[in-house]
This record gives C-alpha cells, sequence and structure tokens, in this order.
C-alpha cells in the first residue's frame, strides 16, 4: 500500500466542501503526524468532525521529537515540519500539501508531491467526481483561497473550459 501523507489544509479543505473521503477512495489509508492531528481536531468544528469519524483510514503518526527540526522552522508550521520528516523518515511515496513555502521545501527534498487540487484532478480522472471547479468553489466559500491563475490551470486540467 502506498504511503500518503497529508498536510493540515488539504485536509481542512476537503473536509469543509464534504470531498475527504476521496483521500479514503483514492489513497485507501492515509497518514498524518500528530501536529498535524492536533491541528486540525484543536476546535469543534465539521472538520474535527469528519477527521474523528475517519479514524479507521488515517493513521496519525508520531514524529521522533529528539529529531533536529532547525532547519525546517525558519519558514514551516509545526505540522509542515512534521509532515517532511515523516516523509524522508519513512519513504513517503506522496505528499499532499498546498502551502507554497511547504511545497518548495518538499520539491527541494525530492518529495513526490500534490496538492488539494491535484486530488481533486486525480478524482475526476478515476471517476470519482463529475466535475472539479464545483467543489473548488465550495472550497472559497469556506474559505480556502486558489489564485485565479490556479483556477485556470485546474479548469484546464481537468477539462472544465
Amino acid at each position: 500500500m502506498r504511503k500518503v501523507i497529508v498536510n493540515s489544509t488539504p485536509l481542512i479543505a476537503l473536509a469543509k466542501s464534504g470531498q475527504l473521503d476521496l483521500l479514503k477512495r483514492l489513497y485507501g489509508r492515509i497518514v498524518i503526524p500528530e501536529a498535524v492531528y492536533r491541528e486540525v481536531t484543536g476546535k469543534e468544528d465539521i472538520v474535527s468532525q469528519e477527521i474523528g469519524q475517519a479514524q479507521e483510514w488515517i493513521e496519525i503518526f508520531r514524529v521522533d521529537p529528539n529529531v533536529d527540526r532547525r532547519m525546517y522552522r525558519a519558514k514551516l508550521h509545526e505540522g509542515e515540519v512534521e509532515v517532511m520528516l515523516l516523509a524522508q523518515d519513512t519513504g513517503a511515496d506522496l505528499v499532499i500539501i498546498d502551502d507554497d513555502a511547504a511545497r518548495k521545501t518538499a520539491d527541494y527534498l525530492g518529495l513526490p508531491l500534490t496538492g488539494t487540487l491535484g486530488v481533486l484532478i486525480k478524482a475526476k480522472e478515476r471517476g470519482l467526481l463529475e466535475a472539479v471547479m464545483p467543489v473548488v468553489s465550495a472550497m472559497e466559500q469556506h474559505g480556502i483561497y486558489f489564485s485565479r491563475q490556479l483556477k485556470e490551470i485546474v479548469r484546464k486540467l481537468s477539462g472544465e473550459c
């Protein structure tokens, strides 16, 4: 089974738009570090509820607290740091992360990478979604921001021009 490690923003965006189960349907199981789990369950909201109900397919991993994190802390949040460390330590097959600085770090580290919108495009390709752009709109209605340029790229990649 593939080792897919997911950061908090994709979990939040997918949960808020009612699409968290796409991760299960695409990858079977996902892994999140403890710091990400704390971020997404820190409030009593829909995200916390959705993550709580998905415990059978979301594995929470503890990253060794003694690992030196200084290299990452300059630009990344604790969850992103743990995603990088966990991905390197376990030889992740895929990292799902949206933050620009975190994506640049993952790319620099040579980690296989996609983001929330990449997940949506893959779901459409596999017949799990009829259309990507309505989900993008639902995410935006819940406060998730995507640039106009990025949405145009996604529209073209998903064939929804």
